[in-house]
């Protein structure tokens, strides 16, 4: 399934995991200033927290997509909807780590945008999945 853009920061958010997806983390600091947060809504398990500015990328991106094999996950956008600078995101994971094992998770994405950047996300997922599958349970 395709999902298409209604508008501008819908459009940003699709641009975005699409370089997400290429594993071109070089790429992903254009989407981000330095007030910028991604903010992993899940407790106990690599990756938790709070992360500001480029350290989305250098402290948190960088080692996560390390337990993968280069250029996974993959991120499949299911849904789109928004209002305003708010965007909302229903998609699906899949990738293998670098043991070889196979990764498939659910998401939801709250993206705050303005001026063409990220200034929030909030992503949802599987948490206890991803804690058994990388054996932090």
């Amino acid at each position: 399934m395709t999902v298409t853009a209604q508008n501008g920061n819908e459009q940003l958010v699709l641009d975005f995991f699409e370089v997400l997806s290429s594993g071109d983390l070089e790429k992903l600091r254009a989407f981000y200033h330095d007030k910028s947060v991604w903010e992993p809504k899940v407790k106990n398990i690599a990756g938790a927290g709070m992360h500001v500015g480029m350290d989305i990328i250098d402290k948190f991106l960088a080692p996560v997509r390390g337990m993968f094999e280069p250029g996974d996950p993959k991120v499949h956008v299911q849904n789109i909807f928004s209002q305003g600078p708010w965007v909302c995101v229903e998609s699906f994971s899949t990738g293998k780590t670098l043991d070889g094992l196979v990764y498939e998770n659910d998401y939801c994405w709250v993206f705050e945008v303005s001026n063409g950047k990220i200034d929030a996300m909030r992503e949802y997922m599987d948490s206890h999945y991803t804690a058994k599958l990388f054996g932090m349970d």
